[in-house]
């Protein structure tokens, strides 16, 4: 152990080897990387419990992991990464992606040896050429109870109900210390290095209304309050270089409910064989595109005001219940967070809903067009021209695949109205593949490290669903990353993969 010990003093100030920023997944993986190594890590939390984005997520992608080995999965991190490269038109930083992915399996490993379970390994969706998705029994919020566990056996000092403040650079431009505040009383915790992990800043209106290239007023965030981009801002502050800056991650289109309800209401919205329009009374896309909640938001994000008018029939609705939400997002979200397949309450859900003012239930196109504040004539032709589509087997606008083309024929009919969605920013910061900070001359800050999306250069603006589980594997990646370089930092080693 570098530090000695690890005490409050009577002036308010203690001592680490390493501060981490953040107790969300990357910051417990950052923790506990370097505690197991030797440092002292002292964790920084502003909210009452830990887990952040990650405690929400359903599981992480790797690369040739020993789950895929015991399965006869053949899953290279070449092969992966000239996907994510090709996906990205190498947009993001390829370093960066490859420290990324040749950690991600051993990363598996290192997980399951500390008791998490993976009990699924899947394709996300069908048409998915690789098998990365790893799901743990438990999903986010098991790793992070995990982590958490680890971090105490290992006495890593987690303050909770501790904001940050400020980061200390010394006269050299090395980072030495960090000043926040804990329960009121000003702390200064002097270390050597320090790991920001706290987050994106998708809870923060005013910085996304700056960096989003949009109406920032139309998104609807759904991810974990604490998110306030807090680490992005002290790290500019400083110094240091951003990059990525509003990029999301994006989940559209989104029914705007409490969490469960938006769940099971947008999985039903997304179903393929549903029709959906914009505020003109116009179809706007392919309904059925694989993991169309991707290529929704890049479409919807074109459409006026934002806003998706999603319909379907009566004969629809009682096939959903009978048979279960099975096809498009129903695959993704229901394995994940709702607890059975199936939606025997979906009329009555939407009846409260039509009474919020988000969904309406009616036979006459009159009133649904007027609702959605369109012609009557603009919506029944669209409506005339899609069912004739359906009678034909061919949807000539926009080539539906033939077998989710269903009309609509069977009133009442069921409308729901859906948003820009997102779970959280993916850029900020700007690092290297040692997940160092990087000033504004791309030169390292001295003992500064950034994990998970607060820092940028690893993801481009559309999600890459060949990679799925992304965002929770670079979260818990580039924290061992950090975590590891940041203890071979404060003991004088050379940085893992410096150049």
């Amino acid at each position: 152990m570098i530090t000695k010990a690890l005490n409050r003093n009577s002036s308010g100030t203690i001592e680490s080897d390493i501060v981490v920023i953040g107790g969300g997944g990357a910051g417990l993986a950052a923790s506990v990387a370097a505690a197991e190594l030797g440092a002292q890590v002292t964790i920084l939390e502003k909210q009452r419990t830990l887990g952040g984005n990650t405690a929400l997520a359903g599981g992480l992608a790797a690369t040739e992991s020993p789950v895929q080995e015991r399965e006869g999965i053949d899953v290279k991190s070449d092969d992966i990464f000239r996907i994510c490269m090709d996906f990205s038109h190498w947009e993001v930083n390829p370093r960066i992606v490859r420290a990324w992915l040749n950690k991600s399996g051993d990363t598996i490993r290192w997980l399951e040896e500390k008791g998490v379970d993976f009990v699924w390994l899947s394709f996300l969706i069908r048409e998915q050429r690789h098998k990365v998705y790893h799901v743990p029994k438990g999903e986010g919020l098991q790793m992070i109870k995990t982590l958490s566990k680890n971090c105490e056996d290992l006495n890593v000092r987690i303050l909770r109900q501790t904001r940050v403040k400020s980061i200390l650079r010394g006269k050299k431009g090395n980072l030495s210390g960090i000043v926040a505040d804990s329960k009121g009383k000003e702390l200064l915790i002097k270390a050597r290095s320090a790991i920001i992990a706290t987050g994106g800043y998708g809870a923060n209106k005013e910085l996304l209304e700056r960096y989003y290239p949009y109406d920032a007023k139309k998104l609807r965030y759904f991810g974990a309050p604490a998110c306030m981009g807090d680490g992005l801002q002290m790290a500019t502050e400083i110094g240091a270089n951003t990059e990525g800056l509003g990029m999301l991650l994006a989940h559209a289109p989104w029914f705007p409910a409490g969490w469960q309800t938006s769940i099971a209401i947008s999985s039903v919205a997304l179903e393929p064989y549903t029709v959906w329009v914009n505020k003109r009374g116009e179809r706007y896309m392919d309904e059925s595109i694989p993991l169309n909640f991707l290529e929704g938001f890049n479409a919807l994000e074109k459409q006026p005001g934002n806003v998706s008018y999603h319909i379907f029939d009566e004969k629809m609705k009682k096939s959903m219940i009978k048979r279960g939400i099975k096809e498009g997002a129903g695959d993704i979200w229901m394995g994940h967070f709702l607890p059975k397949t199936f939606l025997p309450e979906l009329g009555n859900l939407i009846k409260s809903e039509e009474n919020r003012g988000r969904a309406r239930i009616s036979d006459n196109w009159n009133d649904i067009a007027r609702w959605i504040g369109t012609s009557t004539g603009a919506l029944k032709s669209t409506i005339d021209v899609y069912n004739r589509s359906c009678d034909k087997g061919y949807d000539e606008i926009f080539n539906k695949d033939p077998k989710h083309l269903r009309p609509l024929s069977n009133s009442p009919f069921y409308v729901l109205k859906c948003v820009l969605g997102f779970l959280d920013t993916t850029g900020g910061i700007k690092i290297n593949h040692n997940m160092e900070v990087l000033d504004r001359k791309d030169i390292p800050i001295p003992g500064l490290y950034a994990a998970g999306v607060v820092a940028g250069g690893w993801e481009s603006k559309t999600y890459s669903f060949e990679f799925s589980g992304s965002a929770v594997s670079f979260a818990i990646n580039s924290g061992r990353i950090a975590g590891e370089n940041a203890f071979r930092y404060v003991s004088g080693s050379e940085v893992m993969g410096s150049s």
